[in-house]
C-alpha cells in the first residue's frame, strides 16, 4: 500500500455518496459509448431482461436501447453468471476475464445452496463435462440441459443437475433473449463457443480490485468481497502499493481507492434518477449506508409481489417504482419512503414521464407518487 504519513483522512458518508454517483454515471448523464459503459461499470445486473437496459438508461445521454441489443448479437457483450453467483451483463473480454476469477466462488455458493442436498455422491467434473458436449453440441434451455444429463444420471433431479452446470460451466444466455423489442427464453452456451475464444488462462485479481475501484470506490476490503463474492482480497489488495491511495469512512474503517478517481464536493447537486431492480449501485457495497439507510434497505428486502426498482433523491434512495402496462395506459407507482418536498415530488414526477417515454413510448402516461400505506403502495411482509 502507498506510504502515508498520519492518519488518512476521513470521507463523510456524503462525500461516499457523491463520489459513487461520478463513478456510476449518476451524477450527470455520460456521453460514453454504450460498450464503453459497460466496461467502466464492470456489467449491469441483469437477472431480468430489461433492467440493463433501464440502469444504462439513467446514465448515459441519448441511449438507445437497440444499441445495447446489438452489442448482444454480435457478441461483443454477453449474458452470464458472475458476481454474487447472479446473471450480469458483460463485455465479451470481461467474461472470459472474470469468469474463471470467479469460478471457485461459484461452485462454493452452490455447495452451500438448497441444491446441495442432490449434489451428493456425483462426480461433478464428469457432469460438467458431459454438460459442456451437450450444449456445445446444439444450445440448450436449463430444462432440455436437465433432462439430457438426467439420461446418463438417472435418478438425479434434472434441475439439480443443471445447476450443477451453471455453476462449474461458463454457460453465456444466447439472444434473443433480453435483445430489446424481441422475446426469447433462456438458451445457453459455453462462452468458448459463443465467442470463438478461450477463457483467460491467468486472470489477475489485482486488475478486477482496481476495476471495482473504478467503479464503485471508494471502498473498503469487505465491499469489494460483497461486490464479487470472492473472499481474501485483503492479500490482493496489499500487493496494489502505490495503486491505490487510503481513506477510512466515519466508522474508521479502511478505504482503498485509485489516486485520480473523482472525488466530488460533498455538495455537489444529485439529479433525480430511477434505478432498475437491483441495479448494482444498491448492492455491491457491504455497508450500503452511502446511499440507503439501513431501517429502508431492510424494509425493501420484505417488500410483498414484485421487486421494485429505486428512485434516487439527493443521490439516495427515497423511493421505490412499480411500472404496469394495460389497455394502452402505462401506470408508473412512486411509493415515497420519506415524505417529499414539492421541489423533490416535481422532480420525481418529471424523470419518471421521461422514464415513461423511453420504455413504454406511445402508451398514455399516468404516474402517481403515493405514500407508504396508500392505494397503490409498494406493501412490505
Amino acid at each position: 500500500m502507498a506510504a502515508t504519513t498520519g492518519r488518512p483522512p476521513v470521507l463523510s458518508r456524503r462525500a461516499l455518496n457523491r463520489a459513487l454517483l461520478a463513478r456510476q454515471l449518476l451524477l450527470e448523464r455520460s456521453t460514453m459509448p454504450v460498450l464503453d459503459a459497460v466496461h467502466h461499470l464492470v456489467g449491469l445486473q441483469a437477472q431480468a431482461p430489461w433492467s440493463p437496459y433501464h440502469a444504462l438508461w439513467a446514465r448515459l445521454e441519448g441511449f438507445d436501447p437497440h444499441e445495447l441489443g446489438a452489442l448482444l448479437t454480435k457478441r461483443r457483450t454477453v449474458r452470464i453468471v458472475l458476481m454474487r453467483s447472479t446473471v450480469h451483463w458483460v463485455t465479451a473480454e470481461d467474461c472470459l476475464f472474470l469468469r474463471p476469477l470467479l469460478a471457485g466462488f461459484l461452485e462454493r455458493a452452490l455447495l452451500t445452496s438448497p441444491w446441495r442436498s442432490g449434489l451428493q455422491d456425483l462426480d461433478h467434473d464428469a457432469v460438467a463435462e458431459a454438460a459442456r458436449r451437450l450444449v456445445e453440441e446444439e444450445p440448450m434451455t436449463f430444462r432440455q440441459l436437465g433432462l439430457a444429463l438426467a439420461e446418463r444420471w438417472p435418478g438425479r433431479d434434472p434441475a439439480t443437475l443443471a445447476q450443477l452446470a451453471r455453476a462449474r460451466v461458463p454457460l453465456v444466455q444466447l439472444p434473443p433473449r433480453a435483445v430489446w423489442g424481441r422475446t426469447g427464453q433462456v438458451v445457453v452456451t459455453t462462452a468458448e463457443a459463443w465467442l470463438g475464444r478461450p477463457l483467460d488462462p491467468a486472470p489477475d485479481p489485482e486488475r478486477m480490485l482496481l476495476r471495482y475501484l473504478a467503479a464503485f470506490g471508494p471502498a473498503s476490503v469487505m465491499d469489494a468481497q460483497t461486490w464479487c463474492g470472492l473472499t481474501r482480497l485483503g492479500e490482493v489488495a496489499d500487493r496494489l502499493g502505490d495503486r491505490v491511495v487510503r481513506f477510512r469512512d466515519e466508522d474508521g474503517r479502511e478505504l482503498l481507492d485509485l489516486p485520480d478517481a473523482p472525488r466530488p464536493d460533498p455538495d455537489t447537486p444529485a439529479p433525480v434518477r430511477f434505478l432498475p431492480d437491483f441495479d448494482n449501485l444498491l448492492v455491491s457495497h457491504a455497508d450500503r449506508r452511502r446511499v440507503v439507510d439501513d431501517e429502508d434497505r431492510r424494509r425493501i428486502a420484505r417488500v410483498t409481489g414484485a421487486y421494485p426498482g429505486h428512485v434516487l433523491v439527493d443521490g439516495r434512495v427515497a423511493a421505490l417504482w412499480v411500472l404496469t402496462r394495460r389497455k394502452g395506459t402505462a401506470t408508473l407507482v412512486v411509493t415515497a419512503l420519506r415524505p417529499l418536498s414539492r421541489r423533490e415530488r416535481d422532480e420525481v414526477v418529471a424523470e419518471g414521464a421521461a422514464l415513461l417515454g423511453f420504455t413504454a413510448p406511445g402508451l398514455d402516461p399516468d404516474i402517481r407518487v403515493v405514500a407508504l400505506g396508500e392505494p397503490g403502495a409498494v406493501t412490505f411482509g
